[in-house]
């Protein structure tokens, strides 16, 4: 720079060198070249985490933040350096041994451990993925089925009053005349 009628003011923008990196904004306070290394790094995701002078700010993302495992699963960053990337951990919180670095984990979940079709029928839960539930099958020995709870079993007699609907009601004694397979309802 040049100044004819005195001296020249000269500037020394330290940041011009782009010293603190990516991830970082640099501010240099007073660029005048007698003022040195009194730059700034401060880190774009927490303005809290800087550093003046030499070195750049020691920044933290946390890759879990927001969750990219998605339901169901936990999320663990085990460095959370801004230059790591995709470290993350995602595992299934219905099988703590499946897991994925850096995506999200395929985990599966039997719906049929629970015992949803109750003891005497078969539970078969062919769709194992957590979204949707209730997609489990419960049967009957004689083959009638139901997707989603206990199936309406048969049990060679048609006693209305002992299938699975009471036409009564709770507080009324039912009585069926007549119980055979071929009687029909009322």
């Amino acid at each position: 720079i040049t100044k004819i009628d005195g001296p020249a003011t000269c500037s020394k923008d330290e940041c011009s060198a782009d010293p603190c990196g990516t991830g970082q904004t640099c501010a240099d306070p007073n660029p005048s070249p007698t003022s040195l290394k009194d730059f700034t790094c401060t880190c774009d995701n927490d303005a809290t985490l800087s550093t003046t002078g030499v070195k750049v700010a020691s920044c933290v993302e946390d890759e879990c933040v927001p969750a990219p495992c998605g339901t169901g699963q936990k999320c663990v960053d085990p460095n959370t350096a801004t230059s790591s990337k995709f470290d993350f951990v995602c595992t299934c919180d219905s099988d703590p041994t499946v897991s994925e670095i850096g995506k999200t984990a395929v985990c599966e979940v039997d719906e049929c451990t629970s015992s949803p079709c109750g003891a005497t029928q078969t539970c078969v839960d062919a769709n194992k993925s957590p979204s949707p539930l209730g997609n489990f099958e419960c049967s009957c020995a004689s083959g009638a089925k139901n997707v989603g709870g206990p199936a309406t079993c048969a049990t060679g007699t048609s006693d209305e009053c002992t299938m699975a609907m009471n036409p009564c009601g709770g507080q009324q004694d039912c009585v069926d005349p007549d119980t055979t397979a071929a009687s029909t309802g009322r």
